[in-house]
């Protein structure tokens, strides 16, 4: 039983009344989509939803429950449920990966050589892998003069690009440390590159080599400055002169914007300095962070915001807000293959999270006005720990790389330029709980090394979480707080946490739909002669 999406976005028109159809279905389920699960206990969100649902769905095996954000459905379940997955699964872009053969020109990846790869996990080595190829074929499709890497972080995808496909490349980011660790790694590959041609009898062949520069781009001007080299001030003059030492000079060049987790609102100024500046020939981007994104009517948003882009979304009348924009950054197939241990792991993770809020709101009033953020730090750890046993089992199979579980590809690498400030250790209240760090402190330790085992005694575990929690945000633990009491208060209902977070997850592909036709529709008001291509990639 499935619904086919019977959405076009191949006109203007179309794309807006696919936008209208998401909007319609979305609105009577705004208490879910903004809802805040470190809420679930203390705010009875569970209430909310329909009671059939959750009855059925709390007798539903945890790997069940991971497929419903994929709109995978169960022939025992309700109509009124298995209708609303099937119509959601409807309205969202088709997720299967596009044959990348027939899309561009001569297309072909490389396996990319142990010199280029140092330093890139499996995931980011396939996703480098994937779009090196693309760009150099639109490259090449456009014969442009150089390709500018916009976000490059540490240089992957230029290097690969400069050294791989020969093309001139521009990598620019935000933060001064990447551009050193992109120019050491250069050196790096360059010298093995040099050796290895003048051991096939071609060293006197030039190598191109990124070229690196530093500039936090926050506006449409900046990035404009650095295609079009007009006259600026201050930091964008000290660009002009660079870009004229890389040989990008004239307004005739003719350039390829490229981003890999462009986060934010750089996806939407990339896009926006294609139809503003003409030495702009393509852009490629691969948007993530939509948590980033500036949004008109809040307060991160400023003259320029980053959604809505098109005067068709501006006239249905939905803003996102940020918990949409957080959702939106969820990815269904990471989910789908998550396993039950690691379900089960993810549930329990919230369960205590929203229970360790009743204790705050309870004892600690004045920390829950200030909203702490559950950090994210602790993941950093897993994904070692969960390379080396994949990067084990490679090894002894003798077979070759593949991609394991990750978060959304929107979300699982950190950003190489932020919008809005830092790193983003620390959010707005200036209060940060890294709850997977805690959980990982206090069972992950005693796991083996291929199974992670959760105590019997919740309660124990939760009360240490707890104490760990309070440490954190620098709170003195009380002999007053009643832990054993909150937690019979709470535990007739964690199970259903599971459930909730998992209807809740169904809306992030349909929100990032969402965020990525606005993007398309905007192109298409303003195109002209423009040439839009829109597949999906599976990273």
């Amino acid at each position: 039983m499935e619904k086919q999406c019977k959405h076009s976005c191949d006109s203007a028109p179309e794309t807006l009344e696919w936008i209208k159809a998401i909007v319609d279905f979305v609105k009577p389920y705004s208490f879910l989509i903004n809802a805040h699960v470190v809420n679930f206990f203390k705010d009875r969100l569970w209430e909310a939803v329909d009671k059939e649902w959750i009855e059925c769905l709390s007798k539903e095996a945890v790997e069940n429950l991971l497929l419903i954000p994929s709109g995978v459905v169960q022939d025992h379940w309700p109509t009124s449920l298995k209708d609303f997955i099937l119509t959601l699964k409807s309205l969202v872009f088709p997720r299967e990966q596009a044959d990348l053969g027939k899309v561009f020109p001569g297309f072909h990846t490389t396996s990319l050589t142990s010199v280029l790869a140092q330093g890139m996990n499996l995931k980011k080595k396939h996703e480098v892998e994937v779009l090196s190829a693309i760009v150099s074929s639109i490259a090449s499709t456009m014969t442009a003069d150089a390709v500018i890497d916009v976000g490059a972080g540490q240089g992957y995808l230029a290097q690969v690009l400069a050294f791989e496909y020969h093309h001139s490349v521009v990598a620019i980011d935000a933060c001064s440390h990447h551009g050193k660790v992109t120019d050491a790694r250069a050196k790096r590959i360059k010298k093995h590159y040099t050796a290895q041609m003048w051991k096939n009898g071609s060293g006197n062949k030039k190598l191109n080599v990124p070229q690196t520069i530093t500039c936090r781009i926050m506006s449409l001007e900046t990035l404009k400055a650095l295609t079009t080299l007009l006259p600026h001030k201050g930091d964008v003059e000290q660009i002009e002169q660079d870009l004229e030492k890389f040989g990008l000079t004239g307004n005739k060049s003719s350039l390829v914007l490229a981003g890999l987790h462009a986060c934010g609102d750089l996806s939407v100024t990339m896009l926006k300095t294609l139809l503003e500046c003409e030495e702009v020939r393509a852009v490629i981007s691969i948007g993530c962070c939509y948590n980033l994104l500036s949004e008109e009517g809040f307060e991160n948003a400023g003259i320029q915001y980053g959604f809505p882009m098109s005067c068709g979304v501006k006239t249905v009348s939905f803003s996102l807000g940020k918990s949409s924009r957080d959702l939106a950054c969820q990815s269904a197939e990471r989910w789908k293959g998550l396993g039950k241990d690691a379900g089960l792991h993810n549930f329990e993770l919230h369960a205590f999270r929203a229970a360790f809020q009743m204790v705050l709101h309870k004892y600690y009033p004045e920390v829950v006005i200030a909203s702490p953020s559950i950090g994210r730090q602790g993941k950093a750890l897993r994904r070692k720990q969960q390379r080396r046993r994949m990067e084990s089992e490679l090894h002894d199979e003798e077979s070759t790389y593949s991609s394991p579980p990750q978060r959304p590809s929107n979300m699982g690498e950190a950003c190489s330029i932020k919008q809005s400030g830092e790193s983003g250790a620390v959010d707005s209240s200036g209060i940060r709980l890294d709850v997977d760090a805690l959980f990982n402190k206090m069972y992950l330790h005693t796991s083996s090394r291929c199974e992670e085992t959760i105590p019997d005694d919740k309660y124990s575990l939760f009360e240490k979480f707890c104490q760990s929690g309070l440490c954190r945000l620098g709170l003195k633990p009380s002999d007053d707080i009643n832990f054993r009491g909150i937690w019979k208060e709470v535990e007739p209902y964690v199970d259903l946490i599971g459930v909730y977070w998992s209807l809740r997850a169904a809306f992030g592909p349909l929100l990032e739909t969402f965020i990525l036709l606005d993007r398309l529709l905007f192109l298409q008001e303003q195109a002209g002669g423009l040439t839009i291509s829109r597949h999906r990639f599976s990273f």
